[in-house]
């Protein structure tokens, strides 16, 4: 039976390298792929973007309520046409895989899609995310995800102290800020001048506490 896999982990933690790696491995034996992500991740805009500087187009994007399967069923039957027309290199395909980058920001219901596709469709599902905002508070993909998937996978990675990163602390302008809405991915994002800069930092618990003054929430 194919499964729903969530390989999560703080920022800077190679999740997006890691699906690139996955996407290449399966590529590599012949066998073909799907990439998507939540549209609201505009960083990238249609690309997933590794830090170590590889891209790749996705092939769909799911847009704030959009039914997740259903697009996937679309893009499946789309890759399927142009194998029987010849347009891709090879005897008739399926997808082997759905890799789906920063799913933390896929609704609850949409990841019950995700596990239908493996389930039902027999298609695996490997998704990518982190656990928590930079308030320490669940995303509703994760918490889904973490419910429902069929075997979870710790990414880690270190604190600028040396100790495992836990956290995600949001740096606005050079700055840790603890207030404001839970995705904020552009500059400006937070409602200020066009030049508030919105970046990420993976702290440690230590770390958390001593730059949000005790603060968990």
């Amino acid at each position: 039976m194919a499964k729903l896999y969530f390989r999560y982990g703080a920022m800077n933690s190679g999740k997006s390298t890691a699906l690139l790696q996955v996407a290449y491995n399966y590529e590599e034996r012949g066998q073909h792929v799907l990439l998507a992500k939540p549209e609201i991740d505009t960083k990238g805009a249609t690309q997933i973007e590794s830090r170590l500087g590889v891209t790749r187009e996705v092939d769909f994007l799911i847009p704030a309520g959009g039914d997740a399967r259903e697009l996937f069923r679309q893009e499946r039957e789309r890759m399927q046409r142009r194998s029987a027309e010849g347009l891709i290199p090879a005897d008739p395909i399926d997808v082997a895989c759905l890799l789906v980058d920063e799913a933390q920001f896929l609704t609850a219901d949409q990841v019950d899609d995700l596990f239908r596709i493996a389930v039902e469709d027999g298609i695996p599902v490997m998704a990518y995310g982190i656990r928590n905002d930079f308030l320490t508070h669940a995303f509703p993909g994760s918490a889904r995800l973490l419910a429902i998937a069929h075997a979870l996978e710790e990414m880690k990675t270190i604190c600028r102290c040396g100790r495992k990163a836990v956290f995600n602390g949001r740096v606005v302008s050079g700055r840790f800020v603890f207030d404001g809405d839970q995705v904020a991915i552009d500059e400006g994002a937070l409602g200020g001048a066009p030049a508030d800069v919105v970046t990420y930092e993976s702290l440690c618990g230590n770390c958390y506490l001593e730059e949000s003054g005790g603060r968990l929430a």
